[in-house]
């Protein structure tokens, strides 16, 4: 794909799922942080549906959305889009830039939008905080898409089934969610169009910001003489 396609791309793609968030934002903010169409139904069918090996198996899942692990992953993230040392640790330093801002721009909307959970009584692991968006999902999702596009952009075999692999996994994190109780799915959904506007976002200011191949090979070439 060209440079200036990469860059519309992103572009249309991050204001497209600003609008979007936007809209979800302001309905939830509409109802007075209550439920939208279909949270309580999935709300009631995960209380009623939990058998001790499923929890602790969304557990599990979704404790990898938080902490230690998503920032590890980015890491991982930059060490293999970086083809040199110096690459690598401008990668590594942008990715878990990007990672860090997001989250913080995360919470301040949390904040100012202050939805409160689902009732605690069907709560089946611990969560704190405003409800929307999900923390857990935002986090899960950058990680998830950042990872993505470093297997896309280096792995040279394999690369779709791992892309896909991660992809669900970021996609699970956010399921757990509803599935334990702690969030709303529209917190969810919230949560993956905030993730999927900031990727966009990032990636549209990378590709601006970026100098072109052809001008580095080029000074590469002049240094070399």
């Amino acid at each position: 794909m060209r440079r200036e396609d990469a860059s519309d791309l992103a572009g249309s793609t991050a204001v497209g799922t600003l609008v979007a968030f936007a809209l979800l934002a302001l309905t939830v903010s509409g109802r007075a942080g209550g439920p939208l169409f279909g949270d309580a139904d999935l709300f009631d069918w995960s209380v009623s549906h939990r058998p001790s090996v499923a929890v602790a198996m969304a557990r599990a899942v979704t404790y990898t959305g938080t902490g230690f692990v998503p920032y590890a992953l980015v890491v991982l993230a930059g060490l293999l889009v970086g083809r040199t040392a110096r690459q690598r640790l401008l990668s590594v330093a942008a990715a878990l830039l990007c990672l860090a801002a997001g989250q913080a721009v995360r919470y301040g909307l949390m904040s100012l939008i202050a939805r409160p959970r689902p009732a605690t009584a069907g709560w089946s692991t611990h969560a704190s905080g405003w409800s929307f968006p999900s923390g857990h999902t935002t986090t899960s999702a950058i990680t998830a898409g950042l990872l993505v596009l470093a297997v896309l952009a280096r792995a040279s075999r394999g690369r779709g089934p791992l892309a896909l692999a991660i992809g669900c996994w970021g996609v699970l994190v956010g399921l757990t969610r509803v599935y334990l109780g702690v969030h709303w799915f529209s917190d969810v959904l919230g949560g993956w169009l905030f993730a999927l506007c900031w990727l966009s976002l990032s990636a549209y200011v990378v590709i601006r910001l970026a100098p072109p191949v052809r001008r580095r090979f080029h000074r590469a070439r002049l240094w070399a003489r």
